[in-house]
């Protein structure tokens, strides 16, 4: 695989996560970025822009694939900016939430090749998953590259049907603030179990780590069987679970996701 010039377009959290994936793994010759704000990341690959009159390929880089990381709020305004520096041919890769293809078309122009992608920040070490989905424009070579941007982050599939797209930004989009917030709650249980706040935040903040990186290394068996392996008959375990599979946790989930998709439909609006 040959290294890719990239335009950057937003280097948020998200776009951050992406950029450092991509320098970690080799994958860019090149990133021109295109942010108001200061970039956290420190490269002589980065080429670092400001204002969007000055975001411009450099000849000896020609952009492979445009990506951007901005939010679904300022979409269009970017695009209109972005029009004088990009290439009817060059792909276009947005992670933004909710943005479908038709609309980031309608802000682009109606032949441009373009791939709607969703990632999650444990892409910044290599962690994430990514869900991508294609526009009839896009190429084989062009699909190519995407699996090269977004696979450098972690996993990758693709969709055919572009409306799973919201459900997957409402589940791994989103999935790992609920994971933190997991260790939160666990944390703020333990305290009022009787134990001490930095001893509870250490064994909640392990213990979801520890269980993350043996349901991948136990990857071939099903998470029921991880939560089996773990339970006794009549133990502690099983106590603990008689309350949480009582079915609310899973109410409170399903209507977590549906708020959540309803959220990303809405943006694209």
């Amino acid at each position: 695989m040959s290294a890719l010039s990239i335009a950057l377009v937003g280097c948020g959290k998200m776009g951050t996560a992406l950029l450092r994936g991509w320098i970690d793994t080799s994958v860019i010759s090149h990133v021109d970025i295109l942010e108001p704000e200061d970039v956290g990341v420190s490269s002589p690959l980065i080429s670092h822009v400001r204002n969007a009159n000055e975001f411009r390929p450099a000849p000896d880089h020609p952009w492979d694939m445009l990506v951007l990381a901005v939010k679904p709020q300022m979409m269009k305004t970017v695009c209109d900016s972005l029009m004088p520096a990009l290439l009817p041919g060059v792909p276009v890769l947005s992670i933004a939430a909710g943005k479908t293809l038709a609309s980031l078309k309608s802000y682009l122009r109606a032949e441009q090749p373009i791939i709607r992608a969703m990632p999650n920040t444990p892409a910044a070490i290599g962690k994430g998953i990514s869900v991508a989905v294609a526009s009839r424009e896009i190429t084989p070579g062009q699909k190519h590259i995407a699996h090269q941007v977004l696979s450098a982050g972690g996993k990758l599939a693709w969709v055919d049907d572009e409306t799973q797209m919201d459900a997957v930004t409402a589940l791994s989009g989103s999935g790992p603030a609920y994971v933190f917030y997991l260790i939160e709650v666990l944390a703020a249980a333990g305290e009022k179990a009787g134990l001490p706040p930095e001893m509870a935040m250490i064994l909640a903040r392990q213990t979801v780590i520890g269980s993350g990186a043996l349901a991948e290394t136990d990857k071939a068996l099903p998470a029921a069987m991880l939560r089996q392996n773990v339970t006794s008959p009549g133990g502690t375990t099983e106590a603990a679970l008689s309350v949480l599979m009582d079915g609310r946790l899973q109410q409170i989930f399903d209507a977590a996701i549906e708020k959540a998709t309803a959220r990303s439909r809405e943006l694209s609006r």
